[in-house]
């Protein structure tokens, strides 16, 4: 069984990153930048294929690595994880304990105030708690993936038209499909501090977004949801932006998903 990290990074030196992130396995590297160019080489005995393209969008990024990718794990990454010594034998015993398993979702160490998920007793990943967990979180069996015709929305994430959500919209098709998930509390690495590419406060366009989200994400539930999520964090969002106009805002994102449908 083999191990492959699927990288997405924007304007990165590519050569240097599997030393910065300690990789420990075959490696494809996608990297958006400002030219079209291939690098292969060797790091530690592993084999680090990386690719730059002239393009932008988080989804579309993990589309070219999942094109590429040859290994049965994949392990979905980003250019600011550094890997603890040992994640890659983690994750293929993890696979290899639960053999009916399509997919498992590993800690990774976040700094204070961004974490959205601490896994802290192994469970089943259902529908109803599918939505905080971060794309570098997951390691997948390909030909269970490839199978299902399973693949990224280019609508949501870093460079994409609408903000975040790429990841619960991956793992809630997922389930839709029939995935085995579980969640495991493994950690496997750290996430290195960096301003975001898509998050600048709680303002009008992370609502708006929120909404065209929680269409394509929750169907008939997408209102209740929007509600829900509001009451659950109305102390930490809805500051500058009371509750009432955020949920306009949402009804407004929800309006334009339906119309584009």
């Amino acid at each position: 069984m083999r191990l492959q990290t699927l990288v997405s990074a924007v304007r990165q030196e590519v050569g240097l990153l599997a030393e910065k992130m300690n990789l420990q396995s075959d490696a494809i590297i996608i990297n958006q930048c400002d030219e079209n160019s291939y690098l292969e080489y060797e790091w530690k005995g592993h084999k680090i294929k990386a690719y730059s393209f002239q393009e932008r969008g988080v989804g579309l990024s993990r589309n070219n690595a999942l094109l590429r990718a040859d290994s049965e794990i994949l392990l979905f990454s980003d250019e600011d994880i550094v890997y603890d010594d040992g994640y890659k034998e983690k994750i293929l015993q993890a696979f290899r304990e639960r053999p009916k398993a399509d997919m498992l979702l590993f800690n990774v160490e976040v700094e204070e105030g961004r974490a959205t998920y601490h896994i802290d007793k192994e469970h089943r990943v259902r529908f109803y708690n599918s939505g905080r967990y971060p794309t570098y979180s997951f390691a997948v069996r390909r030909e269970k993936l490839h199978s299902a015709n399973i693949t990224f929305s280019l609508l949501f994430g870093g460079g994409a038209r609408y903000s975040n959500g790429e990841d619960s919209l991956f793992l809630m098709e997922c389930l839709k499909k029939g995935f085995r998930i579980y969640a495991l509390p493994i950690a496997i690495g750290k996430e290195i501090p960096r301003p975001s590419t898509w998050f600048f406060g709680y303002n009008e366009k992370f609502f708006f977004d929120r909404g065209v989200l929680y269409h394509y994400l929750y169907g008939k539930l997408k209102y209740v949801m929007s509600l829900r999520f509001l009451l659950a964090h109305r102390k930490k969002m809805c500051g500058e932006i009371k509750e009432k106009e955020a949920f306009r805002l949402m009804l407004q994102g929800i309006k334009e998903a339906k119309e584009n449908n």
